[in-house]
């Protein structure tokens, strides 16, 4: 065993006073956190290694209280060590949304989790401290894509007038963001982190990067996900649903359906910029080249909706001249 986990093993026994377990990894993340199945007595629970210095366990801590006190179903933080990075919790099962996603199954699996989110976003977290997704966040967050992707994945140095470009539909997204109206965000609202459970579905995870930001922000990521794709016209659908059902709540205003779905497009842009550049980083920096494979479909969303939002016809212009230069 390494170092961290036989230190984890020894917290298990000594502090969080298990009996005789078995523990085995449970999953992997895009970060440096790791988490291991623990298992004894024919229960279950999940330890998670957050070496200090690289993460910081107390805005999980914070945001799971914070969820769990509205009604959202996420894992019970049973013991925690915030000082070596340790934390047990309760464990929600092995039933990944997106193992689970199918024709037959993806309206109901989408209204639990459209259900779920209004609730987020009605209620709120009360006192739990988030930080704005503010223009730099956002800036910093398409920076990625230039630096990680065009530059390093693809090996690009970009002229002035396509810096220009990249900058214009950058501050065109940040505007867009910026005039929504304003709720806790997930942040990673989609169906690696969302789990299917018998009770209370679903069971939501790796939520402690949330913010208060735009009230898109996560519908997209869940209806436009970098892992599965859907037909626009039906992602269209689900999304007027929820316009409807955040009208009801109070969580918008704007009755203007045709502005929530340019709202939403946009947002996705800007996501979906972000998540490129980290896919990319990701196999560079961190040495995980599993991702790479969701490129492709991700980028097919920046040209799908670029080519409809004329702020945007600049960007696509330029990702499909880098596209025909090979």
């Amino acid at each position: 065993m390494d170092e961290r986990l036989q230190a984890l093993s020894h917290w298990l026994v000594k502090e969080a006073h298990l009996p005789r377990f078995d523990i085995e990894p449970a999953s992997g993340d895009a970060s440096f956190r790791r988490y291991f199945r623990v298992r004894f007595d024919g229960e279950s629970r999940i330890a998670m290694d957050a070496p200090p210095g690289r993460e910081d366990v107390r805005p999980f801590v914070a945001v799971a209280n914070a969820m769990g006190a509205i009604g959202l179903h996420v894992p019970q933080v049973l013991q925690a060590d915030v000082d070596q990075g340790f934390l047990l919790l309760s464990d929600l099962g092995t039933r990944l949304y997106l193992d689970a996603l199918g024709e037959q199954t993806v309206d109901r699996l989408y209204g639990d989790a459209l259900g779920a989110l209004a609730s987020l976003q009605a209620c709120g977290l009360g006192e739990c401290p988030l930080p704005s997704y503010d223009r730099d966040r956002l800036r910093a967050e398409m920076e990625l894509f230039r630096d990680w992707y065009l530059g390093r994945h693809l090996g690009l140095t970009l002229n002035d007038a396509q810096n220009a470009v990249l900058d214009a539909a950058f501050q065109a997204l940040e505007n867009s963001a910026l005039e929504q109206p304003v709720v806790a965000v997930h942040r990673d609202y989609h169906s690696r982190n969302l789990m299917v459970t018998d009770r209370h579905n679903p069971g939501i995870l790796d939520f402690q990067d949330a913010v208060l930001g735009p009230v898109t922000y996560d519908l997209v990521s869940l209806l436009r996900d970098c892992y599965i794709a859907w037909p626009r016209e039906r992602v269209e659908s689900w999304v007027r649903g929820y316009h409807d059902l955040a009208l009801q709540s109070g969580v918008v205003r704007d009755h203007d359906e045709e502005r929530f779905l340019t709202w939403l497009d946009l947002m996705g842009v800007q996501r979906h910029l972000k998540a490129i550049g980290i896919f990319a980083r990701l196999n560079y920096r961190d040495h995980k080249p599993g991702y790479l494979k969701d490129i492709p479909r991700t980028l097919n969303y920046v040209l799908e909706v670029s080519a409809r939002h004329r702020p945007l016809a600049s960007l696509h212009g330029l990702l499909q001249d880098l596209a025909a230069a090979g």
